[in-house]
């Protein structure tokens, strides 16, 4: 193999849309080849992302190590984030701050927020929610000039709304709410992380314990909110009737998209597709939400 032709591979894996064992071994093999010919750390980020995404977190903490080797920034970001919520199996605040002040410090705003959310939660340091609440208060001016779907502007906006909402400011919060799902909606719509999902989905149960539901007018993120609960919803794509049903089963709802069945909320728009695209991905096409 060639690092002409392990090149070659990786991308075409990037844009395939059913992907096979062979196609995942014939990536990872290509992947590792990059690596000991270039070392270059952008591909042991890649490969790392590809490891954390797949909840394979041990061999994500692999090569965000060896990343960190080269001094290389967004490699110390992810480790601050397998440390924090303990994605191998232990938490270590300690290592978490380090590594989130360390970017911090050069100005990341992902590690700025997450530091915020440590002296927050009293992990590592002494809490601190006065402390919590000016660091959000000082990015909230920053993020609100980025237009770049991966900027944080989601996560800072869902803080400060929870801050207003605290404050008494129920109008402000919900429009900062609106604004982050929105802008969310987007940056998944490019890339269905479980992480921003996630996002997602607090934002919808946050937003709507200030305002009630308009079972008349609502949108593909919305079903957040009503998936929990037994439904039946209808909605159009391209002219054509689809159907979104929630059951019962256990301590949640099991939801079905046009007779295939997924366990839960987290799985239906992770995993849900028409065709071989993703809902996420065609969101924006989806037309007549309806409770039936």
């Amino acid at each position: 193999m060639t690092v002409e032709e392990a090149q070659k591979l990786v991308e075409e894996f990037s844009e395939n849309k059913r992907i096979t064992e062979e196609d995942e071994f014939t990536f990872i093999e290509a992947m590792n080849f990059l690596i000991e010919e270039l070392h270059d750390p952008r591909d042991m980020m890649w490969l790392g992302g590809y490891y954390y995404e797949k909840r394979l977190f041990d061999l994500a903490l692999k090569y965000y190590e060896m990343a960190a080797t080269y001094d290389y920034d967004e490699a110390y970001e992810c480790l601050g984030y397998i440390w924090y919520y303990g994605r191998t199996g232990e938490k270590n605040y300690e290592k978490a701050f380090k590594y989130f002040s360390k970017m911090m410090d050069k100005g990341n705003l992902v590690a700025t927020y997450k530091v915020a959310d440590m002296y927050k939660n009293g992990y590592f340091v002494e809490k601190n929610q006065k402390k919590y609440e000016e660091m959000i208060e000082e990015l909230y001016p920053k993020v609100k000039k980025c237009n770049n779907v991966f900027d944080p502007v989601p996560e800072v906006y869902t803080r400060l709304a929870r801050i207003r909402a605290d404050q008494g400011n129920k109008r402000e919060a919900v429009n900062l709410y609106f604004y982050a799902k929105d802008f969310l909606a987007q940056r998944i719509r490019f890339n269905a992380f479980f992480g921003n999902l996630n996002i997602m989905k607090w934002l919808i149960d946050d937003l709507y314990e200030l305002v009630d539901f308009d079972p008349s007018f609502f949108d593909f993120y919305d079903c957040y909110y009503l998936l929990k609960t037994p439904h039946k919803i209808t909605f159009t794509y391209n002219g054509e009737k689809q159907e979104l049903i929630s059951e019962q089963d256990g301590n949640e709802c099991a939801v079905c998209f046009n007779g295939k069945w997924f366990h839960g909320r987290d799985e239906f728009y992770k995993e849900a597709c028409i065709g071989d695209d993703k809902l996420t991905s065609l969101y924006r096409k989806f037309k007549n939400f309806k409770i039936v």
